[in-house]
């Protein structure tokens, strides 16, 4: 069922404190210990080649999901177009993990993310994903990255035209698979009515037309400290732990992170 999108608000309200996966398998561990999955979930993410505010959004998505604890890889693919988009490879902020792969299609980048997904489900003790950078490009034909698309997160703003391409990017997304699970994340709305009616757009139209449900992943607030972030090469929990945007963040990684570890188990 989705989510109310009001449940996850509550960053708008002033605070007086700190502010569908690769496999449903997990592998046997000894008596006592908790059983760790096969491979973490993989959450596709599509961003286009010069979206430097969804690709900001995806990085921090990814440290954020670190700081609660969870394993958080974001996999790339390597495009010249692209190169300024990504903090360089490897071990970053709290743990989080740049990941950079060459390949030209969908299928290779599948082949890529099951691998990440695998490898890296040793070093979960507490849950985690692979996000996955697709570009929207490749999602002509979901069919070559079914392993891939299985749960996916759109970036939309209120705009009219920004909605209806997400909800281009989710119908063949649901199409090709009756059991996908497709999230959006709004960003850059002003007032909270129009982050949910932004929400209520996209979603009403999937459940008329395609007969399926969306995942509400909350609200992402068009902060200045974004930019000022981006511009740093900070991750925004780390660089502006009490901004609002900092706060929204978190709420959506913990969403992720939550439904990461249902789907690990499921």
């Amino acid at each position: 069922m989705p989510r109310d999108l009001g449940d996850v608000l509550h960053f708008f309200l002033p605070t007086s404190g700190d502010g569908a996966g690769a496999t449903g398998e997990e592998a046997e561990g000894p008596p006592g210990e908790a059983r760790r999955p096969a491979a973490l979930p993989i959450l596709a993410l599509p961003v286009r080649d010069r979206d430097v505010v969804r690709a900001a959004f995806a990085w921090n998505l990814a440290v954020e999901i670190a700081r609660l604890g969870g394993t958080a890889s974001l996999l790339a693919p390597v495009e010249p177009e692209t190169s300024a988009l990504w903090p360089e490879p490897g071990r970053g902020p709290v743990g989080s993990e740049v990941i950079l792969t060459h390949v030209d299609d969908l299928a290779g980048l599948t082949r890529a993310a099951l691998d990440v997904a695998v490898n890296r489900a040793a070093d979960s003790s507490d849950g985690g994903v692979v996000l996955v950078r697709v570009p929207p490009e490749w999602l002509r034909d979901p069919r070559e990255g079914r392993a891939a698309l299985r749960w996916t997160l759109l970036f939309a703003t209120p705009d009219a035209r920004d909605l209806r391409g997400a909800y281009a990017l989710a119908k063949p997304l649901l199409l090709a698979n009756p059991t996908a699970r497709v999230g959006i994340t709004i960003h850059g709305a002003r007032r909270i009515e129009d982050a949910t009616q932004a929400w209520e757009r996209v979603a009403g139209a999937a459940s008329r037309h395609l007969g399926r449900s969306l995942v509400s992943y909350g609200l992402l607030v068009d902060d200045l400290h974004v930019y000022r972030a981006i511009v740093a090469r900070r991750p925004i929990g780390l660089e502006h732990p009490q901004s609002p945007a900092a706060r929204a963040l978190r709420d959506v990684a913990r969403l992720v992170l939550e439904d990461a570890r249902k789907i690990a188990l499921a």
